[in-house]
């Protein structure tokens, strides 16, 4: 890349609104939480209860604060979480469908602003560490979080289905509507962590997250801006994507360092993902050294 290339890049990035970064003051160890499988056909799903999957962050309530899957804070205000229990919730703090980026921007800031947060939800899955399969689970958190007095925690709701045809028609409904998918949760599973068969998550694509290693510069309409990301998986696997970014997030890039999720739909024989694009930022280093190429 050019000196004149570089010298309009970075005019480009004080012109425009930076990109939300998931950068925090304080970060602790990682919670262990319950991770979904990728759910393949069955013909009888009666044993699990059925609930949105929300597009927001997962966020792990400690009995004091929120913290994510990384092991940062999301410092919510007092008021926020007045009248949580002392004792450990996971679930997702939310805005709305397809408003992720807003969200994003407005939980991540170490100083909390109350009229952004005025416009988030927290919405509750599981009781960590709770006795008895999920369905008792459920019971207990829906008593629990019937004694709090505060109109931003919410249980999600469960339902069930009977057969995949109906949860293929639920969930072509849903995404029609703008949800990201569904969960599948089996009604006897006992609280663990880790991935587990237990928990399901139903979408029309896979996703994962990877870290980004290098930004590669753009071609015709592109030049000047980011044309792809290099990303890297945690077992090593590198592949670019180019796809699924506006025009703004190719003017000002996730830096490398970040972490994002991207989608795909199955894997080549040699391990990398099919028909990659991005999706969005999780996770941005806090100080990450920019290279581009």
């Amino acid at each position: 890349m050019n000196i004149k290339t570089k010298t309009n890049l970075l005019l480009i990035s004080f012109l425009l609104p930076a990109a939300p970064l998931v950068s925090f003051a304080g970060t602790l160890p990682e919670p262990e939480l319950l991770l979904a499988k990728v759910y393949k056909q069955q013909s009888d799903i009666s044993g699990y209860f059925v609930s949105e999957k929300y597009d927001g962050v997962r966020a792990y309530w400690d009995g004091e604060q929120f913290i994510s899957r990384q092991g940062n804070i999301y410092h919510a205000p007092a008021w926020f979480t007045k009248g949580f229990p002392d004792q450990p919730l996971d679930g997702e703090l939310w805005i709305a469908r397809n408003h992720f980026e807003k969200l994003l921007s407005a939980v991540t800031k170490d100083t909390p602003i109350d009229s952004e947060w005025q416009q988030v939800s927290y919405r509750v899955f599981e009781l960590p560490n709770a006795e008895g399969g999920f369905a008792q689970r459920l019971a207990r958190l829906k008593t629990l979080l019937s004694n709090i007095d505060n109109p931003v925690i919410h249980i999600v709701e469960q339902y069930r289905l009977e057969s995949h045809e109906l949860l293929m028609s639920k969930l072509t409904d849903v995404v029609k509507a703008g949800a990201e998918g569904l969960m599948l949760h089996h009604e006897s599973a006992l609280y663990q962590t880790g991935r587990s068969d237990a928990l399901l998550k139903v979408k029309r694509y896979e996703d994962a997250e990877a870290r980004v290693i290098k930004q590669l510069g753009g071609k015709g309409k592109y030049l000047g801006m980011m044309g792809a990301l290099l990303l890297e998986t945690p077992d090593g696997t590198q592949f670019k994507i180019g796809s699924g970014f506006s025009d703004l997030e190719r003017q000002n890039p996730p830096v490398i360092g970040s972490t994002v999720t991207y989608k795909y739909y199955g894997k080549t024989n040699k391990g990398k993902p099919k028909f990659a694009s991005f999706l969005r930022v999780r996770a941005v280093a806090s100080e990450a050294s920019v290279t581009s190429q």
